[in-house]
């Protein structure tokens, strides 16, 4: 596991933009020319609730360079349970790790997901490169075909792995914009896709936390059977409000995050 929490950020970020290369435009697009303003937020993580992978062994590589449990999300429709973790020093970003819950699906689908997590090697669970060392695996696009009828999540895993699901812009360090509209707008205007699924803004200053993202960028996945352009990843824009006691609200809000998973679905 990684001691150095700005090297493991480093790791993941370099991960997340060989299949995100839309990244560096929205940087390009939100970013003071004066100053590197454009800082991250949150990142997320998908895995699966089985013993090997659970929630638990990718939040310990962050446990380990100063992170602690901060609140846990359920989302019954998806099947998901989350975490989010915060480090001691609130300048780093928040980390919210997901697992689906393999057994709540179908038996199809649960011999699919644990035929892959017994490719794992239980070493490579707590080397340093887990968390975007990608698939240890490989499946037919039939198969993600299968998986993406039950469980875009699920799919979405079969694929890509474990690597960072998407970066997250704190729109409240942007010198350039003071709202999540703004932003927004900028996006559309350069030709970015946004997420529309219970609207482009997800929350509101009531629940002190508003949210955007773009859809998924589109990259090759090389299958059993062929070569298939897929989802990738995606970039969040996170605005966050103070709470009564004036702290800014550090946690998250399980029916925007529900609708912010859409982001990587197939379209």
């Amino acid at each position: 596991m990684h001691n150095n929490v700005d090297q493991l950020f480093d790791e993941l970020w370099n991960n997340y933009l060989s299949v995100t290369p839309s990244a560096v435009k929205v940087h390009e697009l939100l970013g003071s020319t004066q100053q590197d303003d454009v800082i991250n937020d949150h990142i997320a993580l998908r895995t699966f609730n089985h013993e090997k992978v659970g929630l638990e062994k990718l939040a310990a590589h962050f446990k380990a360079v100063g992170y602690k449990e901060c609140g846990e999300y359920h989302f019954e429709a998806k099947k998901l349970y989350a975490k989010h973790y915060e480090h001691s020093d609130p300048t780093k970003p928040k980390v919210f790790i997901s697992e689906l819950l393999v057994e709540q699906c179908s038996a199809e689908l649960q011999a699919i997901v644990n035929d892959m997590v017994s490719q794992i090697d239980e070493n490579a669970v707590t080397a340093d490169n887990f968390l975007y060392s990608g698939t240890h695996w490989q499946v037919s696009h039939d198969t993600y075909q299968q998986l993406l009828k039950e469980s875009e999540y699920a799919a979405w895993m079969s694929a890509w792995g474990y690597r960072a699901n998407h970066f997250t812009v704190s729109i409240n360090y942007l010198s350039n914009f003071t709202t999540i509209e703004a932003v927004n707008q900028a996006l559309k205007d350069a030709g970015f896709e946004l997420n529309s699924s219970g609207g482009e803004i997800k929350g509101s200053p009531e629940v002190l936390l508003e949210q955007s993202s773009t859809l998924a960028d589109h990259q090759p996945v090389v299958f059993s059977d062929g070569e298939f352009n897929i989802p990738s990843c995606f970039y969040e824009f996170a605005l966050r409000y103070n709470k009564p006691d004036g702290e800014i609200y550090t946690g998250f809000v399980a029916a925007s995050a529900d609708k912010i998973f859409e982001s990587t679905n197939a379209r």
